[in-house]
């Protein structure tokens, strides 16, 4: 992919990197985490690793938008989902069941893609950590972050919003 974008977008510098440790010699106003990428993370220390690493990058006053996945509470193991795409020359079913394992969401998405030429079928598997509200507060206080938490957010998942503040150094 970031051959692909830098093939697309060859004036743009990008970086190769994680959330947990990349490291630009850069501060940012804003910086964002959205459609649920922190649960990639996995475990609570490596969210708040990754709170902190994402702050240090922030000047002062600066902003940290990070778009949660589901929490606990809200995962519902056993669930059925279902996604479809139906264009003349497409056909697209991902489908899942929702498993748990320990704090992890587990999502066996299996796909079956349709083409005028094949149809293939492939099994992706993610595995994302389920974060407590009260760990993703902890995480941006803990980074000495101001937090904020808009309920409603992007999707519907909520927002986490934590400035830095104006009094500190870089």
């Amino acid at each position: 992919m970031l051959r692909l974008a830098k093939k697309k977008h060859p004036d743009i510098v990008f970086h190769r990197g994680d959330m947990v440790s990349f490291k630009l010699k850069k501060h940012f106003d804003a910086i964002t985490c959205l459609f649920s990428a922190i649960g990639h993370l996995k475990t609570k220390r490596k969210l708040g690793v990754a709170v902190r690493n994402m702050s240090r990058h922030l000047k002062p006053g600066g902003v940290l938008i990070v778009e949660p996945w589901i929490t606990p509470q809200q995962w519902r193991k056993g669930s059925v989902h279902a996604n479809f795409v139906d264009q003349p020359e497409l056909k697209v079913a991902r489908m899942n069941i929702s498993k748990i394992s320990g704090r992890l969401s587990v999502l066996d998405m299996h796909h079956l893609v349709a083409t005028p030429n094949r149809v293939e079928h492939f099994v992706e598997r993610l595995e994302l950590g389920l974060f407590t509200h009260d760990e993703y507060l902890d995480a941006f206080r803990t980074a000495r972050l101001d937090v904020e938490f808009d309920s409603d957010g992007l999707m519907g998942r909520g927002l986490y919003l934590g400035t830095r503040p104006l009094e500190t150094e870089l």
